[in-house]
């Protein structure tokens, strides 16, 4: 069995360094917010950090019901 090798907070956030589409630069708090699909060739995600999630009201895809 494969071993887990991301870290995850209590809330199940995966932590680490990503990138946020908003603010163009790195952070260690970005979460999917929305899924781009393509109809050939692979789709693509765009990453929103807690601050910018925050400003624009972008709820992060793993919340939405």
């Amino acid at each position: 069995m494969a071993e887990r090798t991301d870290a995850r907070t209590p809330t199940g956030e995966a932590t680490g360094y990503g990138w946020c589409h908003w603010h163009r630069g790195h952070s260690q708090t970005a979460r999917l917010i929305q899924i781009i699909e393509q109809a050939s060739g692979p789709g693509a995600g765009l990453y929103a950090c807690a601050p910018c999630r925050e400003q624009r009201g972008l709820t992060a895809y793993s919340d939405r019901p």
